[in-house]
C-alpha cells in the first residue's frame, strides 16, 4: 500500500480493510487489476492506483464510507467512468477509490416540468435512451459516455454547448456526500432561486475536492422538431474561423459548430471510413422548426460561401446525422493512430470568439515550429479548441515541444481574456496555471474554502489547487 506524503493522511491498515471487505464483500477490493483499473484515465499522466476501490450503491452508503475514511484520515477518490483527461481520477496520494458507477438509476422524470433527477453513475447516452418517445432529451455531449456526476465535476459540455450551455447551466441541483459523511442538497426544482448561497454552482466544476454528488436534478430539453446536419470545407482555417466568427455575431442560433483541420480530418476519413473532403472543415447543426431551420442554414451558407466555402454537404435523416457526429466524436481516437503507440497530450483552451482567428493563427505558428504530428478541433462556436499533441511519453523531445506548445497556448489564451481550460478541468494537469488566470489572492479565497469543507485535504487531493510555492 502507498502511505501519502501528506503527514494529514494516512494509510489504509489491514484491520480497517478487513472489516470493509466483511461489511460489503466483493464490492472492496484491494485487487491489483481494479486498482490500476482505477488508478488511471485517458490522461498522458501516469498511472496512481488507489489502496483499496469501494463499488457504492446508495448515498448512505457514499456517507458511511466518508465517515469511515474522515476518521482515519484516508484520502477519497470519488470514480466515474474514467474519461477525464487531466488526471482527476489518479490517486497520487493514496487513499480510497469511491466508484459510483454502480449507482445508476433514473429517480424521477417530470416531463411537465422539463426536468429529471437521476443517480451520479447514469451517463449521458443511458438517460437519453430512458427519454427515448418523451419528446425530450439532454443536451450535453462531451463525446465520451461520461457519467452525470462526473460531467458536473468537471463542469463539462461539449458539442451542444454553444446552444444549450454547459453542465453549469444545466444542473438545478443535487445530493453531496461531504469530507466528513455529511449529506446535503443542494438547489431545487424551482428553475430560479434567491436563497443564499449557490452550493450547487460552487460544487460544479470542484473535481470531487469539495463533495462527493451522488444525485443530480438536471435540465431537460424538448427535441426540436427538426434537425439537420451539414459539412463545408475551406481553403484554410482562417476563412473556417471567420465563418464562425461571423456566424456567432449575427446571432444565428445554431446547435453545432465544431471545426477540424485537415490533419484530424485525414485521421476521421481512415478511422470512420469516411469520404470528407481533407481541408479545414467545419460540421454544423441546426435545431427549431423545419422553417427554422432552413433559413438558419440558408444564412450559413451565404456566409460560408463568402468565406470559399466549398460545397454543402447535407445530413437530414438520422442515421446520417448520427454516422458524421459519430466521427466527429472519435476525432480522438483517430488522431491516436497518426503515430501508433502515442499518447495524447491534452489543451482545451477558451477565447471571446472575437480572438478565436488570431489565436489559433498564432497556434498554427507554433505547431509550424515542431516536430510532432499536432491535429486541431474544437467546439469553436463557444471559442473553446484543443490541440491533440501525439507524444512518445518515453522520448524527452517529444515531451519538451508538446511542454512548450501548451504553455505558449495556455499563455496566448490568458493574454485574450481566455482560459487554460474550457472544458476538461484542472486535475493535476493544469494546476499549474491556476495562479496565472486568476491570481493569487482568488486562488487563496479556493484554498480557504477547500479548508472550511474539507480540512483534512482529504478529497481528491493534489487537485485543481497548486502548491503554495507554484506561481
Amino acid at each position: 500500500m502507498s502511505t501519502p506524503p501528506d503527514p494529514g493522511h494516512r494509510p489504509l491498515t489491514d484491520d480497517l480493510a478487513a472489516a470493509l471487505k466483511g461489511r460489503f464483500g466483493d464490492r472492496f477490493s484491494q485487487g491489483d487489476s481494479i486498482r490500476l483499473l482505477h488508478g488511471r484515465d485517458e490522461s498522458i499522466h501516469a498511472p496512481a492506483p488507489p489502496d483499496a476501490v469501494f463499488f457504492a450503491q446508495t448515498t448512505d452508503e457514499v456517507a458511511e464510507v466518508v465517515g469511515i475514511c474522515h476518521r482515519h484520515g484516508i484520502p477519497m477518490i470519488p470514480y466515474g467512468a474514467g474519461s477525464s483527461v487531466e488526471g482527476h481520477v489518479l490517486a497520487i496520494h493514496g487513499g480510497m477509490t469511491i466508484s459510483l458507477a454502480g449507482m445508476n438509476s433514473i429517480l424521477a422524470t417530470h416531463a411537465e416540468d422539463l426536468d429529471a433527477t437521476v443517480e451520479a453513475g447514469v451517463t449521458r447516452l443511458q438517460l437519453n435512451a430512458a427519454l427515448k418517445g418523451s419528446g425530450l432529451f439532454f443536451p450535453i455531449d462531451p463525446g465520451a459516455d461520461a457519467s452525470l456526476g462526473g460531467m458536473a465535476a468537471t463542469r463539462a459540455s461539449g458539442t451542444n454547448a454553444v446552444r444549450y450551455g454547459t453542465m453549469r447551466d444545466n444542473v438545478l441541483g443535487m445530493t453531496v456526500v461531504l469530507a466528513d459523511g455529511r449529506i446535503i442538497r443542494t438547489g431545487s426544482r424551482a428553475r430560479k432561486s434567491s436563497a443564499g448561497y449557490d452550493l450547487t454552482r460552487l460544487l460544479i466544476g470542484s473535481e470531487g475536492t469539495l463533495g462527493i454528488i451522488t444525485e443530480l436534478t438536471v435540465k431537460l430539453h424538448p427535441l426540436p422538431e427538426a434537425m439537420s446536419a451539414a459539412v463545408c470545407a475551406f481553403p484554410d482555417i482562417a476563412a473556417a474561423v471567420n465563418t464562425v466568427i461571423q456566424t456567432i455575431q449575427l446571432g444565428v442560433p445554431v446547435a453545432r459548430i465544431e471545426l477540424l483541420d485537415a490533419l484530424t480530418l485525414a485521421a476521421v476519413n481512415r478511422h470512420s471510413r469516411t469520404t470528407l473532403k481533407e481541408l479545414p472543415t467545419l460540421f454544423f447543426e441546426f435545431h427549431g422548426s423545419t422553417a427554422s431551420v432552413s433559413e438558419q442554414a440558408q444564412i450559413v451558407q451565404e456566409i460560408a460561401g463568402s468565406f470559399a466555402g466549398q460545397d454543402f454537404e447535407w445530413a437530414t435523416r438520422n442515421e446520417e446525422r448520427s454516422r458524421l457526429w459519430q466521427a466527429r466524436h472519435d476525432a480522438y481516437f483517430a488522431c491516436l493512430q497518426l503515430k501508433p503507440g502515442c499518447r495524447a497530450f491534452p489543451t482545451d483552451v477558451c477565447v471571446p470568439i472575437s480572438r478565436l482567428a488570431e489565436c489559433i493563427r498564432a497556434t498554427n505558428d507554433d505547431i509550424a515550429r515542431v516536430s510532432i504530428p499536432i491535429a486541431l478541433f474544437g467546439h469553436v462556436g463557444d471559442g473553446n479548441f484543443h490541440l491533440v499533441v501525439l507524444v512518445d511519453p518515453s522520448t524527452p523531445q517529444d515531451m519538451r515541444e508538446a511542454e512548450w506548445i501548451n504553455e505558449r497556448l495556455v499563455e496566448r489564451a490568458l493574454a485574450m481574456s481566455g482560459t487554460c481550460t474550457g472544458e476538461h478541468g484542472i486535475g493535476i494537469g493544469k494546476t499549474r496555471f491556476m495562479v496565472r488566470e486568476h491570481g493569487r489572492d482568488a486562488v487563496a479565497v479556493m484554498r480557504a474554502i477547500k479548508a472550511a469543507l474539507d480540512p483534512g485535504q482529504l478529497l481528491n487531493p493534489g487537485k485543481i489547487l497548486p502548491a503554495d510555492d507554484v506561481a
